[in-house]
């Protein structure tokens, strides 16, 4: 019988649990699985090929069955990926002969004919009023018997899955690595969380749950067994009752609570009341999420509970009824009177993470070298008692603003919803700056574990740091934002699919070519499509489920003119990101004489879902190097764009400040943190994929090599998060 979670597991560790039952000879069906795996770019490791050829060969097919369609949804595979040109790439023809083709179909009909004669007088054609165009003119099965199959090549995608332990196993090590986490979830990794807490919150926990947000959704699995809250702060009651609402545990988008039963009640309340009894200053808190609290309030009913006069006090601050001096207000007032040192000592005493965040100001408001040098002082008294993740983040700040400041800064929220302005920010004085970032760098290496032998794949080390998971979108192959990862192939193809819920709607695939200053060249979309030495698959404008719409751009490498490629998805019409039942994105890479469909899974490099807020999204940006290689560098961002009818051609100055700002960004890197931990090592190797060491080891790459010991410690991208300290 299948676990409920045996997918999730696969999909976040690439480890396939071990399936349980009667002995046999399965070793034709494990062979079977391992060939149909190979035409999705995945296979069997050599200890998970043994195991199941061990078993009966009924759970051998069961268990493929199941997997191969977790591993099809991970690439993509699992929709029919239709192109409107049936033999894309060949034979797309040119724009403007495209859309008079159009025009002469609809002036045949009799029934398009009227309208479009009308139109034409005007001047002014609606290409989405001609009968031919925006749908698929042939099905899916005419388009892959006009292609010939895919021939292999050495650069295909081949991703290993690996034996696990028991679906319980697998699930708890999973559970305790989510909820654990140093760093904040993405969307996907805070949902799967849920699911996990409520399937392990009898068993093992972990020893602390630091990230705020995962403390909410397992305090919501706590809440429905009965179990003590876990909550140090007014907020994570608030995030709790958010969770219960199915809402935002963030608190970044508002969330509309629902009505809670009385026992819900009773514990929320409870904990408040447990929370200001403690420390009656945090109280403070309240003000940052008044109205949250207010509505609150109106949920939870606390004049009905009188025995916890605490948790009364906090709707008493809601309201306005009774007072509570934020940190903040403090903070100010002896900013306001010039008493930068005593700003940074209370910071050092009631909140050392903020005070490190406010480093950049501070020392900017200092008007001499001894209230800088007292700036610092309290900043390294503090660090001992600041997150790692904060750490690390300051780190980077501080090492792109050593070389004084650019011409524009740019912003990223926790949605990736970016925006650009001028920066007007004086330098950092050079002498505290760098003695800040040795000082974060040493209590960094106090915290890194001994990892004896160290071996790391050279590839990893231009991976930027999960300091924050919602910088990543959910998906195969995908990295945080500023990584860099090579491009190795002659033919580049993006896709989009997107299947829509309720309303008509159009995405846009285009793709910008930029040169070294940022400014356009060229581009590919339905307004160009044949341009820059390759080709875009036609306009699709309706995505009715079950199978969707997709589109593609294919491009030759080494006939790209310009410094960068950026590819983007424009909402036209209908749907946002948000709002649509399925949209992800992804590019391939091929040899020239390949061939194949115009998807192939196993050429499939990487593959984000979309689910952002605005309405253009900006996924990751092609880098052309001095030595004419290509590198991917990974954006994942939005543009808020307008409500309908966006273009390519409307967005250029923006997409080109934008890529800019995050391509001259320096961010910090795997490169970083294993040199700190080359440190503590016994020895340091790089690995170059000949041989493995005997014993155990500590491996950081890329991918998990088939052989290594079973006792070493393993970071790949799928838990690239436990390489930052608590």
């Amino acid at each position: 019988m299948a676990h409920p979670l045996e997918s999730l597991v696969v999909r976040h560790t690439l480890r396939v649990p071990a399936p349980s039952g009667p002995a046999g000879q399965g070793g034709t069906a494990a062979r079977q699985f391992d060939a149909a795996l190979l035409s999705v770019g995945f296979k069997l490791s050599a200890a998970l090929l043994d195991h199941l050829s061990g078993l009966a060969e009924e759970t051998v097919v069961e268990t493929a069955a199941r997997t191969l369609d977790t591993v099809r949804e991970m690439t993509g595979d699992h929709v029919a990926h239709n192109a409107y040109f049936k033999d894309f790439p060949a034979n797309v023809p040119d724009t403007v002969e495209f859309w008079a083709q159009c025009v002469r179909e609809a002036l045949a009909g009799d029934a398009a004919r009227p309208g479009t004669l009308a139109q034409l007088s005007t001047g002014v054609l609606d290409l989405l009023t001609l009968p031919s165009y925006g749908g698929y003119r042939h099905t899916y099965a005419e388009m892959l018997a006009a292609h010939e199959e895919l021939t292999a090549a050495a650069g295909d995608r081949m991703t290993v899955l690996h034996r696990g332990g028991t679906p319980d196993e697998e699930a708890t090590a999973l559970y305790l690595a989510l909820a654990g986490s140093t760093t904040p979830l993405g969307e996907e990794g805070l949902r799967d969380l849920g699911l996990l807490a409520g399937h392990c919150a009898e068993g093992p926990q972990p020893t602390e749950i630091p990230v705020r947000e995962n403390r909410a959704v397992v305090n919501r699995a706590r809440l429905g067994l009965g179990a003590e809250l876990l909550a140090d702060t007014v907020t994570d009651v608030l995030r709790l009752a958010c969770a219960l609402s199915d809402g935002d545990v963030s608190l970044t988008e508002p969330t509309r609570l629902k009505r809670l039963s009385r026992p819900a009640r009773r514990a929320l309340l409870a904990a408040l009341d447990a929370v200001v009894a403690a420390s009656p200053a945090k109280l403070a808190d309240v003000t940052a999420h008044r109205e949250e609290f207010k509505r609150l309030g109106e949920r939870l009913h606390p004049h009905e509970y009188p025995r916890w006069p605490h948790a009364a006090r906090v709707f008493a601050v809601a309201r306005g009824e009774e007072e509570a001096r934020t940190l903040e207000s403090r903070v100010e007032e002896l900013l306001g009177s010039g008493d930068v040192a005593g700003a940074a000592r209370l910071l050092a005493a009631a909140a050392p993470g903020r005070l490190l965040r406010s480093l950049d100001r501070l020392l900017r408001a200092c008007p001499g070298p001894r209230e800088r040098g007292a700036v610092a002082a309290a900043a390294e008294e503090a660090a001992p008692r600041v997150s790692g993740r904060v750490l690390l983040s300051v780190r980077e700040h501080l090492h792109n603003r050593a070389g004084g400041p650019p011409a524009r800064r740019v912003f990223v929220n926790g949605r990736g919803r970016a925006w650009v302005t001028a920066d007007t920010r004086a330098a950092l004085p050079a002498s505290e700056a760098g003695r800040l970032a040795a000082a974060l760098d040493a209590e960094v290496l106090r915290r890194l574990p001994d990892p004896g032998h160290l071996l790391v794949d050279p590839a990893v080390l231009d991976v930027a740091l999960p300091l924050s998971g919602k910088a990543t979108a959910a998906g195969l192959g995908v990295l945080p934002r500023g990584s860099l990862s090579p491009v190795d192939g002659e033919l580049l193809r993006f896709f989009v699919h997107w299947t829509q819920t309720a309303a008509n709607t159009d995405y846009d695939l285009s793709a910008v070519m930029l040169d070294s200053s940022y400014d356009t060249l060229s581009w590919l979309s339905y307004t160009a499509l044949q341009a820059a030495g390759g080709e875009h698959s036609g306009d699709i404008t309706n995505a009715p489920a079950p199978d969707g719409a997709s589109e593609f751009i294919n491009l030759r490498l080494d006939a790209v003119q310009g410094a960068f490629i950026v590819p983007q998805v424009h909402v036209f019409s209908g749907e946002g990101f948000e709002e649509v039942a399925e949209s992800f994105f992804g590019f391939m890479l091929r040899d020239g004489e390949q061939g194949g469909r115009p998807f192939e899974p196993r050429t499939v490099r990487m593959k984000s879902e979309l689910r952002g807020p605005g309405r253009i999204a900006l996924p990751l940006v092609f880098l052309r190097g001095a030595d004419g290689a290509w590198r991917a560098k990974w954006l994942h961002l939005y543009l808020r764009g307008t409500p309908s009818a966006n273009r390519v051609e409307e967005n250029r100055a923006t997409v080109g400040t934008l890529v800019r700002g995050i391509v001259e960004r320096e961010y910090l890197t795997v490169r970083h943190l294993v040199g700190l931990l080359a440190r503590r090592a016994r020895s340091t190797a790089q690995w170059d994929g000949a041989g493995l060491p005997d014993g155990p080891v500590t491996y950081i790459g890329l991918e998990r090599p088939d052989g290594l010991h079973p006792d070493s410690v393993v970071v790949t991208p799928e838990n690239l998060r436990a390489l930052i300290p608590g």
